[in-house]
């Protein structure tokens, strides 16, 4: 349990606590660190219950403990309102700034954005299909390589490219191809847990630029504005390089977690030399790769879903669809929009604060 002592340094945001509310679903944890598996329980259930902004809340405090929380039923009775409106709410729910909201994709105006299955478009939502992503993101660097693919590069979080990136995405996916395609988050809490203290006090202190200049060379060479605002009005232009804090809070559980050391849209830690920035990188991937029980792993059926929280994961999509005959994975995304990124002073590690030994 989080220390009661008085003289504690106060958090800037006080931990939400789990109310029970949602004991009566069936569920089993993934593995004892990351992850969370309700078995037959409905998205829909939740959203028009008689206490849903109490259980929507709970689940909240349950996705920011455990990172990602899995729906496995097929929940084909969720409508696209009611992806944006679970994924809305559990972000406001859980005391996200008031002005902000979900995230707007910058590319929306792309002509390579394909309709959800409804054939319908929407702003605040994104469509995951690897085709698709051939399209939007062919000025990405590095596109045209004919090294062996690095899927280390594959881990991000998303909208860290953004003043203010997400908080808690929600994917639901509508097809599924025969094998492959799964995805996989990894906990930044544990990764951080599992550093050293005076390693953990030095990166402490940095912070990281996270550029993604592939939305300005995407509008430029399709002749269309990016979208603006994103979600907050912080996340407005099209410069796309924010500086975050390596390690960051969690304004849920006032945890630490390795944030902005490692991902897709990490371009450099700042403040080091070249050598050290790609050395901390590499250290905090080697730590991802060489601890596989910080990862939990979703192979995906039709209409399953998953929610995760930003601000302490990473995710990564095994991107092995095109080894399968008609092998398409297309899912639907949404994502709220979060607070700055922060490194509260007073925020512990995980283990720290649930006073498990290292």
């Amino acid at each position: 349990m989080i220390s009661a002592n008085p003289e504690a340094p106060k958090l800037k945001f006080e931990p939400m606590k789990y109310g029970g509310s949602l004991d009566h679903l069936e569920y089993v944890d993934v593995t004892p660190i990351i992850g969370r598996e309700y078995t037959k329980a409905r998205i829909r259930d939740i959203l028009h219950a008689d206490n849903s902004e109490e259980q929507l809340r709970d689940l909240a405090v349950i996705i920011s403990e455990r990172g990602v929380v899995f729906f496995r039923a097929n929940q084909d009775d969720l409508s696209v309102d009611d992806l944006k409106k679970f994924t809305d709410l559990v972000g406001k729910l859980s005391g996200r700034p008031k002005e902000n909201g979900l995230h707007v994709h910058p590319l929306y105006r792309d002509p390579g954005n394909i309709p959800m299955g409804n054939g319908e478009t929407d702003e605040n939502i994104y469509v995951i299909n690897s085709e698709a992503a051939k399209a939007l993101y062919k000025t990405m660097a590095g596109k045209g390589s004919k090294e062996p693919k690095d899927l280390r590069r594959e881990w991000h979080s998303d909208a860290t490219f953004e003043e203010c990136p997400s908080d808690f995405s929600c994917l639901m996916m509508e097809e599924t191809p025969a094998s492959g395609g799964d995805t996989l988050w990894c906990s930044g809490y544990e990764i951080y847990d599992r550093i050293s203290p005076p390693m953990r006090e030095f990166l402490d202190g940095l912070t990281a630029t996270c550029a993604q200049p592939v939305f300005k060379s995407a509008c430029t060479a399709g002749n269309y504005d990016v979208m603006s605002p994103r979600g907050s009005p912080l996340n407005v232009g099209d410069k796309f390089a924010p500086v975050h804090p390596v390690i960051r809070t969690n304004r849920q559980t006032g945890w630490k977690s390795v944030f902005a050391g490692v991902g897709l849209h990490v371009t450099q830690i700042n403040g080091l030399y070249d050598y050290e920035d790609k050395m901390i990188r590499d250290y905090i991937m080697r730590l991802i790769t060489q601890n596989h029980d910080c990862i939990a792993r979703m192979h995906w059926t039709k209409g399953a879903a998953a929610i995760w929280n930003n601000s302490c994961v990473w995710h990564a999509a095994t991107p092995d669809t095109h080894l399968v005959a008609d092998g398409v994975r297309t899912g639907i995304r949404a994502s709220s929009i979060g607070e700055t990124p922060y490194l509260d002073p007073a925020s512990t590690s995980r283990r720290e604060a649930l006073g498990i030994p290292n």
